[in-house]
């Protein structure tokens, strides 16, 4: 008898979720399939009925988050980044559980250069052509800038507005930190 779609589905969610709580707590080498099973509420057998081991659980979700990315902001046709702060903020709220343990203290670089790549396919950099030798310094200090302020903004219990996070973004992109300190 096969089961059915929606208990399989929330089975391996379940091992997603407790995969993500410990990664906030400490490095993937410290973290056991036994603990993950535990926290889920399943034998270790089931664990294997889903991933062949805990970096497997990674890369699906690190996976997931990069496929969101490529579906929801870069366009096929033109591979251009179309993006406003809301849909980023969109993004965070639909991936924060995700996105809180990949970009934690236990998370990878690697995975954070792999975010980054895929946002920058073709950013929007106030008129500077992708000849500017500049365009990669200016795509990683906003790219950079932009998703650790969205993930301090998530680990500080989200103490602004959305709409007071994304004034901050705007006014440091167009104009430094000296338009946010001389308020």
């Amino acid at each position: 008898m096969k089961k059915q779609p929606e208990i399989t589905e929330r089975t391996k969610q379940a091992f997603i979720k407790a995969f993500c709580e410990l990664y906030r707590q400490k490095p993937i080498d410290k973290i056991s399939i036994q603990e993950i099973s535990n926290k889920a509420g399943y034998n270790r057998s089931t664990f294997y009925k889903y991933f062949c081991d805990i970096y497997e659980v990674l890369e699906y979700i690190e996976n997931d988050v990069l496929d969101y990315v490529k579906q929801n902001f870069v366009q096929p046709k033109t591979q251009e980044l179309t993006h406003s702060m809301q849909d980023i903020l969109l993004f965070y709220e639909e991936k924060s559980e995700y996105l809180s343990s990949l970009l934690g203290d236990y998370g990878s670089n690697r995975f954070m250069e792999r975010l980054k790549k895929g946002f920058s396919n073709k950013m929007d950099v106030e008129n500077l052509s992708e000849k500017n030798p500049l365009m990669p310094y200016l795509e990683e200090f906003i790219l950079s800038t932009s998703l650790s302020l969205f993930h301090l903004w998530q680990r500080r219990q989200k103490d602004l507005t959305p709409e007071q996070l994304f004034d901050l973004i705007s006014r440091l992109r167009t104009g430094g930190l000296t338009s946010v300190l001389q308020e």
